[in-house]
């Protein structure tokens, strides 16, 4: 897929996540936005991935989404690339709905590994996933993508210093750096400082980029792949701006886990054209 097929997919899966969150006025719509751009890239263009949906994913490159509030963006992506029916978009949140407000594997949904409703996990899960790729001799990557306000849970620093510890240099950890949590700037609620100083001084290789410019996604994610196999752990740390496209929604931690209103749908959708892909 191509930059302007790329660039396309962005705009319809941006619009599946305000209707998806409007009709249950439920979800995350925030998060959702800003993290498009890199999980369309990573899904259409980045990743090695089979036909189909097999858990064990062997031979093939496999993705663990660690701040799972940021579903309809992760659902809408799945849907795209073929792992169930972009039909099913529209039961988001419905009662007996396999698209839960937080992916849990006991739903059967194929795309999904790991349940992410608790955060802090997912650096764990992946350095576990990424060490049983490497004692099977499997020589595809682990993806893994996690919010910066996330970081706060001490579960990821052990994590982190462990696949250092472990020189596991076949995973790659994008961080959405997005200086907005549920209840204010990270930089109030909790200043983790330098997260690029910190990565380094815990022993892993360390990539910035602009995670709202699919061109630079496409370079940067490029060079964190040749960066593997060095004996070190990739860490991506990914600006973005927490709801990217919809002017109103941008920049601002209030749109973290908000609904839009009937206008304010209405709104959204003018800044987010129809595409030729279409609505579900």
């Amino acid at each position: 897929m191509g930059i302007e097929k790329l660039k396309e997919m962005t705009t319809q899966v941006r619009r599946d996540i305000v209707r998806m969150v409007h009709s249950p006025q439920s979800g995350h719509p925030g998060g959702s936005l800003g993290c498009t751009d890199f999980l369309v890239a990573l899904f259409f263009k980045i990743m090695n991935r089979k036909p189909g949906f097999d858990m064990d994913g062997i031979g093939e490159d496999i993705f663990f989404l660690s701040n799972g509030h940021i579903s309809p963006l992760f659902y809408s992506v799945l849907s795209r690339t073929g792992y169930f029916p972009v039909s099913e978009l529209k039961t988001f949140r419905q009662i007996n709905s396999r698209l839960q407000g937080h992916p849990a594997t006991h739903e059967h949904l194929p795309g999904v590994r790991v349940a992410s409703g608790s955060l802090g996990q997912g650096m764990s899960v992946a350095a576990g996933a990424a060490t049983a790729k490497k004692l099977n001799n499997d020589k595809s990557i682990v993806y893994s993508l996690h919010g910066d306000g996330e970081l706060d849970e001490g579960q990821n620093w052990e994590a982190i210093m462990f696949a250092a510890h472990r020189k596991i240099d076949n995973m790659i950890a994008t961080i959405d750096v997005n200086g907005q949590q549920i209840d204010g700037p990270t930089k109030q609620v909790m200043n983790l400082g330098s997260l690029r100083e910190k990565f380094l001084a815990f022993g892993w290789h360390v990539l910035e980029m602009d995670g709202n410019n699919i061109e630079e996604v496409l370079q940067k994610m490029d060079a964190a792949k040749a960066a593997l196999g060095n004996g070190k752990p990739v860490c991506v740390l990914m600006r973005t701006i927490m709801g990217k496209g919809v002017g109103f929604m941008e920049g601002t931690h209030e749109w973290h886990g908000i609904a839009p209103s009937d206008k304010q749908l209405e709104d959204a959708l003018k800044l987010l054209p129809e595409t030729t892909l279409g609505d579900y």
